[in-house]
């Protein structure tokens, strides 16, 4: 019979959690890539955007939790970025903006600093 300790199965948690982070951030630049391709009037932008703004509502939601391990200024940080890749898509989103490459560049920063 296996038994595992209740901090291994919380490391094993934390790390499917962040593993899982990086999955959806990099489904995100993907979307954003194909995007900047099509255009921003496509569907592909469309989709791309509310997909972004999804995975940045459920992030920006776990980060504000009392429960969040990470550190307070650190959450507070990731907060601000994820408001601000917010409004950079509504920009695409309302045509005020083309520009995918900001979005794009910030989110593989994120994704690859997630340990």
């Amino acid at each position: 019979m296996y038994q595992f300790s209740y901090a291994d199965v919380q490391t094993d948690s934390i790390a499917d959690a962040r593993d899982r982070e990086r999955q959806l951030l990099t489904r995100s630049i993907e979307m954003l890539c194909e995007a900047r391709d099509a255009g921003a009037d496509s569907m592909q932008a469309i989709e791309a955007i509310h997909f972004t703004n999804r995975v940045w509502t459920s992030l920006i939601e776990d980060l504000g939790s009392p429960e969040n391990a990470l550190p307070k200024e650190l959450r507070a940080n990731l907060i601000s970025i994820g408001l601000w890749l917010m409004r950079e898509s509504e920009d695409l989103r309302q045509g005020r903006s083309d520009n995918f490459d900001g979005l794009i560049e910030v989110t593989e920063i994120i994704r690859d600093g997630i340990q």
